[in-house]
C-alpha cells in the first residue's frame, strides 16, 4: 500500500507541477518518467535497508522474509502508482491530460484508502478521505510551484 500511495501522490505532484510550468508534452513525460523511476528505485532501496536493519536487530530469528522480494514489491507498486498520472499524460494533450491525471490519481487514492480501511477493519471511508486529502495537498503544492516557476 505504501508504494502505491506514494507513487500516486509524488508522481501526480510532479506531473501537475511540470505541466503547469511548461507546455511541451515531451518535457512533461520525460520529467514524470525520470521522477517515477528514480523515486521507485529510492523507495525500493529504502525498503531493503530498513527491513535489513529489522532483520539485524531481531536476535530471535523471527524475521525471515526476503529483503529482495520486499524491495521488488515496493519498486513495482511505486511504478503502478505513478502510472495513474503518467498514462493520461501520455495519451492526451494539456490541459486535459493534467485534469485527467488529477482525477485518475484521486480515484486511485480513494480506492486504495477504502481498501486499506476494509482490510484493517477500521473506518474504510475515513481512510479513503485521508488519502484523498494527502494527495490533494501534494498535488496543490506541485501546482503552486509549477505556476510560480513557469518557464
Amino acid at each position: 500500500m505504501f508504494g502505491l500511495q506514494d507513487g500516486i501522490v509524488s508522481t501526480t505532484g510532479v506531473v501537475v507541477g511540470i505541466s503547469a510550468g511548461v507546455e511541451n508534452k515531451a518535457i512533461i513525460v520525460l520529467a514524470a518518467l525520470v521522477a517515477v523511476t528514480v523515486e521507485a528505485s529510492s523507495m525500493a532501496a529504502g525498503q531493503y535497508s530498513s527491513e535489513k536493519a529489522v532483520h539485524q536487530m531481531d536476535k530471535s530469528g523471527k524475521h525471515t522474509d526476503s529483503l529482495l522480494v520486499g524491495a521488488g514489491i515496493m519498486f513495482i507498486s511505486y511504478l503502478i502508482g505513478g502510472a495513474f498520472s503518467i498514462i493520461p499524460t501520455l495519451i492526451f494533450n494539456q490541459p486535459l491530460a493534467r485534469y485527467l491525471a488529477i482525477a485518475s490519481s484521486f480515484v486511485g487514492l480513494i480506492v486504495i484508502g477504502y481498501a486499506k480501511g476494509k482490510v484493517v477493519e477500521h473506518h474504510a471511508w475515513r481512510s479513503a478521505v485521508e488519502l484523498f486529502i494527502i494527495g490533494g495537498i501534494a498535488t496543490l503544492i506541485g501546482l503552486i510551484v509549477g505556476v510560480a516557476l513557469k518557464v
